[in-house]
């Protein structure tokens, strides 16, 4: 990962018989601490984007809290169809288990 403005992370997702589903994020925006905001696509294992998928922006803002802190995650679209088509691809639950897996992670700590 190259977290900086310009910067890209490339990783996989890992089915479970073994099939390897590539991402690409390329960092937009980031203040220090504070936030960051990216672009992130479907892509081969060399980082070129599969134009069949839509683009998914992130916008990542951090904050104190009382107790903590709290990430407040803004996920936007081009357009509708596009958040449709991932959403049918089970980003939802995907997203969901990743949330779970933090908390577990976070717990242990």
């Amino acid at each position: 990962m190259d977290f900086k403005v310009g910067g890209t992370w490339l990783y996989y997702m890992a089915g479970p018989e073994g099939d390897k589903h590539y991402c690409r994020v390329d960092f937009t925006e980031i203040t220090p601490g504070k936030s960051f905001s990216a672009t992130a696509s479907f892509c081969d294992e060399e980082g070129n984007i599969n134009k069949d998928f839509a683009l998914m922006y992130w916008e990542n803002n951090f904050s104190a809290t009382a107790t903590g802190s709290k990430a407040d995650i803004k996920l936007s679209f081009d357009s509708e169809a596009n958040m449709a088509q991932i959403v049918g691809m089970g980003f939802k639950e995907g997203f969901t288990m990743g949330l779970g897996n933090l908390d577990e992670l976070l717990a242990s700590q």
